[in-house]
């Protein structure tokens, strides 16, 4: 293999995952996990993800078709849409709290009613069982069947069936039993992570393994193994003194990665800039998302969206609709738009192509 050098991993950093769009199922099933966030500026992680890997993609085509698609909500290393194969893989989970005996009484009784209506809503569940109010992890007062069914999905008993105006509508679910082979699951868990945000450095692939902790809590004194099994397998390579890693069978030094034409306005989640360290080490800026910083500290805006040219991310862009209309503050890293004349069209069908997606008019 040919001297890998950084430009070599912008290339495949980009190219590798933002495919040519295709059909949503398979593009699911190519990314394997489907961040989830509910923040809607200008709209939720997930669309945003998609529609740069779905052909004709509208926001909240992944919840209107959810009930139709292979694919489960779950928590992967962090709460999205996981394809039924992974999902199959993390469960039975065993959560890191042991539930009293009184605990599981109400959880099988709640399995049960569920079951047998095929589908339900939590006030349904709350209405029949009456379960009272508790303490939530913001220390405010939620309803007790809300925080049991929650914590039912978490472990597997039960699956969304489908949302109701965002909230989940839940069905009874039997996990499979546990692997025979513990070591060949984690394996397996790894390599999505790999495949869906290689090539990562050393750091960023220590991190996500250790955030597989939420995936299989049951097997976290599993997980320093299994980063250990990975760097020994993956392909791997040193660039400016650091290890970088990707999956088996591919060569970023390779022709076929080729970064897209044109401008991309990404997801903060989105697999391209979602490592920040790595982000940091291929275009030498920092970027953070601010959503939750206090608004006098914000630097870029509140969800500024990575702007990515070519093979780099030049700036960011915050966009919001406006009395139908996309509205769209555009900033820089170097101060000012590129002097090439093709960008500023580039820039203008990025944001019809938004537009559409939003269903709402290029202001």
């Amino acid at each position: 293999m040919a001297t890998i050098t950084l430009p070599d991993l912008r290339r495949y950093a980009i190219a590798r995952s933002l495919f040519t769009p295709t059909t949503l199922p398979k593009a699911i099933e190519r990314l394997g996990f489907v961040q989830a966030d509910p923040i809607r500026s200008p709209a939720r992680a997930q669309d945003l993800t998609l529609r740069q890997r779905v052909k004709g993609y509208r926001a909240g085509d992944l919840e209107r078709r959810y009930p139709q698609l292979a694919v489960e909500e779950d928590f992967f290393v962090n709460y999205g849409f996981v394809t039924p194969e992974l999902h199959a893989r993390m469960h039975p989970r065993t959560a890191r709290s042991e539930w009293p005996a009184e605990r599981w009484a109400q959880a099988q009784a709640v399995w049960h009613y569920v079951q047998a209506r095929g589908e339900a809503h939590p006030r349904e569940v709350d209405a029949h069982f009456a379960h009272g109010h508790t303490t939530n992890g913001f220390g405010g007062r939620s309803k007790a069947s809300t925080q049991l069914l929650d914590a039912m999905h978490y472990r597997g008993l039960l699956r969304v069936a489908r949302r109701d105006n965002g909230i989940r509508l839940y069905a009874a679910h039997t996990p499979r039993e546990a692997p025979e082979s513990v070591t060949e699951v984690l394996d397996q868990l790894v390599d999505v992570l790999v495949n869906k945000y290689a090539p990562l450095p050393l750091p960023g692939l220590r991190q996500l393994v250790a955030m597989l902790k939420h995936a299989v809590p049951q097997w976290q004194d599993q997980l320093r193994a299994a980063l250990q099994r990975a760097v020994q397998r993956l392909p791997h390579a040193e660039v400016d003194g650091v290890a970088w890693y990707w999956p088996q069978g591919e060569d970023p030094h390779s022709r076929r990665w080729r970064a897209p034409e044109g401008v991309r306005l990404l997801a903060p989640f989105d697999p391209v800039v979602w490592d920040r360290d790595r982000f940091e080490r291929l275009w030498a800026w920092a970027y953070r998302f601010e959503a939750y910083t206090p608004p006098a500290k914000r630097v870029r805006g509140y969800y500024a969206m990575p702007l990515l040219w070519h093979d780099q991310v030049i700036g960011w862009g915050n966009l919001s609709v406006v009395g139908g209309q996309l509205q769209a503050d555009i900033g820089y890293v170097g101060g000012q738009a590129p002097s090439d004349t093709s960008y500023r069209s580039a820039l203008a069908a990025e944001l019809a192509d938004m537009a559409v997606c939003l269903n709402a008019e290029r202001g």
